[in-house]
């Protein structure tokens, strides 16, 4: 076995996990308004894709924490970073509801919009980990890297179906 397989695990990478699992979730809760509010096709498909990639990101989470003798939080866990303030890119609940109760394209421009922050979030919950010096065993680091990786990919594709629906354009 090499060297970086026996990279053990942080307190850094259990709190990343941990966090990620309700961050996860929100987003499931977003992409679950898309069918009954949204007749856009890219905007389905994004919700398709965003419900099956984190849903299967919620058990590797799930399984990551569990194997390591880790408290795994519920979906409905808080949603905050530790110090009572919103972990990145998380809405409040108040901005759910207002995005609960558009419709049509002010429903698609707020989608996009809010889920541009929240992967965003993600993206700095992983920049968050890796400057602490966790994400250095070998599953956390691969699956970090993959949020990241593939976090840009959906905001770049976002950006671009934003800048289609007239919205204004974000970071």
């Amino acid at each position: 076995m090499s060297p970086i397989a026996n990279v053990p695990f942080t307190a850094a990478d259990v709190l990343f996990m941990q966090g990620m699992i309700p961050h996860h979730a929100q987003a499931l809760r977003m992409a679950d308004l898309v069918p009954s509010r949204s007749t856009n096709r890219d905007i389905t498909l994004i919700a398709k894709r965003i419900r099956a990639s984190q849903e299967d990101e919620i058990g590797l989470m799930r399984r990551w924490l569990g194997d390591r003798g880790q408290t795994v939080p519920g979906t409905n866990h808080d949603h905050s970073g530790g110090g009572g303030e919103l972990m990145p890119g998380m809405l409040t609940e108040e901005q759910l509801a207002e995005l609960k109760n558009a419709s049509g394209t002010d429903f698609d421009r707020a989608f996009v919009q809010d889920m541009i922050a929240h992967h965003t979030g993600a993206i700095q919950m992983v920049g968050k980990l890796f400057d602490s010096g966790g994400g250095q065993e070998t599953e956390i680091f691969t699956y970090a890297s993959h949020v990241e990786a593939d976090q840009r990919i959906e905001i770049e594709r976002m950006q671009k179906l934003l800048a289609q629906l007239g919205g204004p354009a974000t970071n």
